[in-house]
């Protein structure tokens, strides 16, 4: 069983894919049922916009985890590599992110239209991410951290008790 792990990846991210896609489809479903049906003497071109903009914040990141998540087979059809494991932090993880913001802005805005600005959790995110790693980058980044009077006598304390070495204690019997 040389190839386990990937088999067990393999499924793991097929039933993570099946998932994803009912959360979209539900949640796509909903909107269409409660906002075109139930209130549709309210629907608007604004919905059917907004309708537009979360299938495509829904797509885009769908597809690229599809993507990550495909297998690869040799030539002769063994499973070499079962994906990209779905669990992992990063801009995996970021694109789960969106798909779930996605689905409750879509959820959410059947009640109110306010909810909309739940969208720019997005951009400022991201901006967060980028000026931190923009502020590491720069010269001098590092030298700005002061520390404070607490954790400095602690570091000292520390410091003093690894020179003073470690004195072992015997019982006599």
């Amino acid at each position: 069983m040389a190839n386990q792990g990937a088999k067990k990846r393999k499924e793991e991210n097929a039933r993570h894919m099946s998932n994803l896609r009912r959360l979209i489809i539900a949640c796509n479903v909903v909107y269409i049922l409660v906002r075109m049906v139930i209130f549709h003497s309210s629907f608007t071109w604004k919905h059917w916009v907004s309708l537009g903009i979360t299938t495509a914040a829904y797509v885009i990141p769908y597809l690229q985890l599809a993507s990550m998540a495909r297998p690869t087979y040799a030539d002769d059809g063994d499973l070499l590599d079962g994906g990209f494991d779905m669990s992992t932090g990063g801009v995996c993880g970021y694109l789960h992110d969106v798909v779930y913001i996605t689905s409750f802005v879509q959820l959410a805005s059947i009640i109110s239209g306010k909810f909309w600005y739940t969208y720019l959790v997005i951009p400022a995110f991201g901006a967060y991410k980028s000026f931190n790693f923009i502020k590491g980058i720069l010269p001098g980044a590092s030298e700005g951290n002061l520390e404070d009077e607490k954790t400095r006598k602690k570091r000292e304390k520390m410091e003093k008790k690894a020179s003073r070495g470690k004195v072992m204690k015997m019982r006599n019997r």
